[in-house]
């Protein structure tokens, strides 16, 4: 049994309106989540139950949960629109997990809610499968995300490109309140409640603003440092979101909303994963001044609670963090542990190495970081033919610069191992696992879903997941529609 608690029903009910899920027809659960739900000190066993499956599915609503949806706008694809809001799912409430911190449980595809704009409110099995597994692909590479503590299927006709099968989703999450929220309360003038909404973020997630002399600045300052962070992280690990739209980030700084994304596989910074996504304004590379872009809407709606020379203050601070932890996390790709001037060169060459080379961005970082140093020169001449002279090159600079931090080989090595994965949640992978759950099979499904929680950890029966994209799996678009 789940115990809530339910502040966000507390603010202004212009926030929210209470709805109930729609059932779905003949629900069946396909996977459960384990290890999220030991964090969050939920019996897996009791997961396994009747009880829990009819709320799962919409059939019934647990004790204690009240049902909302709620409203925001955003701007999507740089446009405004004021009509935005929970349309296919709904928040279930809030549970403190083991740690003590309080997490939202919210139920995606639950059916039609007044902000489904004309929409069935369901999620398809395809996109809520591919949402469940990106939640835990990103959390195990130390990404700020929001993970899903169980599947559930059904025979649920949904008219998407084709006709497909509705299925929920249990999204777990330490907010579901995002930058939309702000901006539709500046921008229909409902200032009273634009601090009411501020206070219960600083209450519940900044803490640390309440006993600043301006708290709303300090607020909107630690949201610029903890989204430069997710974009460094973002940049890092080679994810592309896809949809980064205003409404789709959160003012906690995790990622949310996963619709068209895609991990990096032969490194291309012009990755556009959305084939919707005509004029690549999400293209991977812009990612970051994106997350720029979408900040100073955000500020834009601070304005009536903070000036704008402390807006424009706080937006000074995104590019330094980023880039500091950005770089940090490409010098843990590369064993290092030392800082140098010359390290942003270094790491950029390697990049532009394996764009000439169209080599994939993970397998081939881990294999130069697992290769003892007097074996990488054979390496790169084996492996760069086309590339040798500045392959060669930019190795004895790698290998230099491993001199004079004085590197420990295994040490490298175990630094190597424990930051670039030996699987990666590849999209035709992710296509196997769907395919399969559709024809009624979801053993797949859960042993990727094993496999990307622990991508760091070699085992012999997962080598079919380590090799690299077979032909007709290299060219996969994927949708907005879920």
């Amino acid at each position: 049994m789940i115990q809530f608690s339910n502040r966000y029903i507390q603010l202004p009910d212009v926030l929210w309106r209470r709805q109930l899920p729609t059932p779905l027809r003949n629900p069946r659960l396909l996977s459960i989540n384990h290890p999220l739900a030991d964090a969050l000190a939920i019996d897996a066993d009791w997961l396994l139950s009747p009880e829990a499956l009819s709320g799962l599915s919409g059939h019934s609503v647990w004790p204690g949960a009240e049902p909302i949806a709620m409203k925001y706008a955003g701007h999507q694809f740089g446009g405004w629109n004021p009509d935005l809001g929970d349309g296919r799912g709904l928040l279930l409430g809030e549970i403190i997990d083991s740690l003590g911190c309080r997490q939202d449980l919210h139920l995606k595809g639950s059916g039609p809610t007044p902000f489904s704009r004309m929409g069935d409110g369901r999620a398809v099995l395809r996109s809520s499968i591919r949402e469940y597994l990106a939640g835990e692909a990103l959390h195990a590479l130390g990404v700020p995300t929001t993970r899903a503590l169980a599947l559930v299927g059904s025979d649920e006709p949904v008219q998407r490109e084709r006709r497909e099968t509705g299925a929920t989703l249990l999204r777990v999450a330490n907010s579901h309140i995002r930058f939309g929220h702000f901006e539709w309360l500046c921008h229909s003038q409902q200032h009273t409640e634009l601090a009411a909404l501020a206070d219960h973020v600083i209450a519940r997630h900044y803490p640390e603003c309440l006993g600043a002399e301006k708290p709303y600045a300090a607020l909107f300052a630690a949201v610029v440092k903890r989204t430069a962070t997710l974009m460094a992280d973002w940049q890092a690990v080679g994810f592309a979101h896809g949809v980064m739209n205003t409404d789709n980030f959160s003012i906690s700084g995790q990622t949310l909303d996963f619709g068209p994304y895609a991990f990096m596989e032969n490194y291309d910074p012009a990755l556009i994963c959305n084939h919707s996504d005509h004029n690549g304004r999400y293209a991977w590379y812009l990612q970051p001044s994106v997350g720029f872009w979408n900040l100073n809407a955000l500020a834009q709606a601070f304005t009536p609670l903070v000036s704008v020379i402390d807006l424009r203050t706080a937006l000074e601070q995104y590019e330094p963090v980023l880039t500091q932890h950005y770089d940090g996390r490409m010098r843990q790709r590369l064993g290092l542990t030392t800082l140098e001037a010359e390290d942003k060169t270094l790491v950029q060459a390697w990049l532009d190495l394996l764009r000439a080379g169209d080599k994939d961005y993970h397998s081939t970082t881990r294999q130069l970081g697992m290769t003892r140093v007097e074996e990488q020169l054979k390496a790169v001449q084996q492996d760069w033919p086309n590339q040798e002279a500045s392959a060669t090159d930019w190795l004895l600079r790698y290998q230099a610069r491993l001199h004079r931090e004085r590197s420990v080989e295994v040490d490298r090595q175990q630094r190597v191992q424990q930051s670039v994965p030996a699987y990666v949640l590849r999209n035709y992978l992710a296509e196997i696992a769907i395919k399969a759950a559709e024809a009624g099979d979801a053993q797949p499904l859960n042993t990727l879903l094993a496999v990307v929680q622990s991508p760091f950890q070699v085992r012999d029966e997962w080598s079919a997941y380590a090799g690299l994209a077979p032909a007709w799996g290299r060219c996969l678009t994927i949708s907005c529609s879920s």
